[in-house]
């Protein structure tokens, strides 16, 4: 096994482990906390502060600290999080939220620039396409890290199984589940909430796991830029520039391209675990199947990271957009007319696991387009992705609570169509005028592998 292969594995299962515990948690808050609203606004407070922090902390942290223990601190925020959970409040759960979301962009950012610099170190090795090895890559990591949707569930449904209150949906209750009528879309209907003894075992198990992340990374993951953090610390930049990193990256044309396809990947995400397991799982079948239905969408996302990362080799990126962007609409109207009944139990599971088919496109072919599309300014582009994608995840926690289901779906189209029409200009951008591959000279990528904190110094395209 090859040292680049080995740190993609590190990477992977240190995302693993931290997102069992954060995505079981997203999963459950607006089921879990759904007093007041309290867990879908955490939600988006998370997101918000991810914005915050995506303007300028991933530059900053990745060009002093490295992107290893940029990892590391990040991590750190997010076990926060887990540990504001064990007493959920307005004055707990708001404030770990935020302290998350501070971690969320370098954590993110540092993961791509990471896995960018190892494919382009490997494809110099073997003497084959960068990008074809940052696909390989990415879908590594998302194969092994979408898998948390499954264990960190897992854990939330069988913990809750034990709960002794757990009750049949009275029948006049369901006709309020789905996109079906507006009022109690909006009110909820709270649902019971699990003993606080379950609660608190389960929460504590995310500690737990989260921060076996942080020791995972911290031991066995390669320093691979600590020459060029070493560098910079040594001969810093001015402030101002390395700020501003974020938004010069805006003035290259084909990110603002982007902006719509990345928003949308927060939107179908945000939609999954806050609208579906909501008012559609919870509401006709009870908190504790949540976890088996997003396992679902855990175990094809994770299957199917895998296999498209390797498939984009021999059919292109188009072909899996297209393919994610007919599924995704097709879904979005099924839900539109399926009213969710306990009778039809396959049904709940389906759903998701279409979707999870679907955001296994979104997430790797995303990644890598901004990985192939931007080699030379890495840590500025994915920090405008991880921002863009946190806007698209804000909104829709945020309106969550205000504005009917049906209308969410509507918003799911019209985001959906917009974005691929953009991202079809784009494609026909890079066919005019080719991005040039890390592969196509060699002292660029040379620069590119010893050089990975560079910020946006390339002619941009407008």
């Amino acid at each position: 096994m090859s040292r680049n292969l080995k740190n993609v594995l590190v990477v992977s299962f240190g995302f693993l482990s931290l997102f069992t515990a954060y995505g079981g948690l997203q999963s459950l808050q607006s089921s879990l906390n759904s007093a007041e609203g309290m867990g879908v606004a955490s939600l988006s407070v998370i997101y918000a502060s991810i914005i915050l922090s995506s303007m300028f902390l991933p530059p900053i942290m990745i060009k002093n600290l490295g992107c290893k223990w940029t990892i590391v601190v990040s991590m750190a925020c997010y076990v926060a999080y887990s540990f504001g959970n064990l007493y959920p409040g307005w004055g707990t759960l708001i404030p770990t939220s935020f302290i998350l979301g501070l971690g969320g962009s370098p954590l993110w950012s540092a993961k791509c620039t990471y896995l960018t610099i190892s494919g382009n170190q490997q494809a110099e090795k073997d003497n084959s396409k960068g990008q074809d090895v940052i696909n390989l890559y990415f879908g590594i990591f998302f194969l092994i890290f979408q898998s948390s949707a499954v264990w960190g569930n897992l854990m939330s449904s069988l913990i809750f199984s034990q709960d002794t209150n757990i009750a049949d949906i009275p029948e006049e209750n369901l006709v309020y589940c789905g996109a079906g009528i507006c009022t109690q879309n909006i009110s909820g209907g709270e649902a019971p909430r699990p003993e606080q003894k379950l609660v608190h075992i389960l929460v504590g198990c995310y500690i737990g796991v989260g921060i076996l992340a942080m020791i995972l990374v911290a031991v066995f993951l390669d320093n691979i830029d600590r020459d060029s953090a070493r560098e910079f610390r040594g001969n810093r930049e001015p402030f101002c520039s390395t700020f501003l990193a974020t938004f010069k990256h805006l003035r290259d044309r084909r990110q603002l391209l982007l902006i719509p396809l990345t928003m949308y990947s927060g939107f179908e995400q945000g939609f999954l675990s806050g609208d579906y397991t909501k008012y559609y799982v919870t509401c006709a079948l009870g908190i504790h199947i949540v976890g088996y239905a997003m396992i679902c969408f855990g175990a094809t996302n994770s299957i199917c990271s895998f296999v498209f990362g390797r498939l984009a080799k021999y059919t292109g990126r188009v072909a899996l957009f297209v393919f994610a962007s007919v599924l995704n609409f097709s879904c979005i109207i099924g839900l539109l007319y399926w009213r969710p009944h306990p009778d039809q139990l396959p049904v709940f599971f389906v759903f998701p696991a279409l979707w999870g088919m679907a955001d296994a496109v979104w997430q790797t072919q995303t990644n890598a387009l901004y990985g192939v599309l931007f080699p030379q300014q890495k840590e500025a582009a994915f920090a405008n992705y991880r921002m863009w994608e946190s806007v698209g995840f804000m909104i829709a926690f945020a309106y969550s609570n205000f504005i009917c289901l049906n209308t969410k779906l509507y918003v799911l189209i019209a985001v959906l169509i917009l974005s691929m029409v953009l991202y079809a200009w784009l494609e026909w951008e890079e066919h005019k005028n080719p991005t040039p591959g890390v592969e196509s000279s060699h002292a660029d990528k040379k620069e590119d592998l010893i050089s990975p904190t560079t910020v946006v110094k390339a002619e941009t395209k407008l």
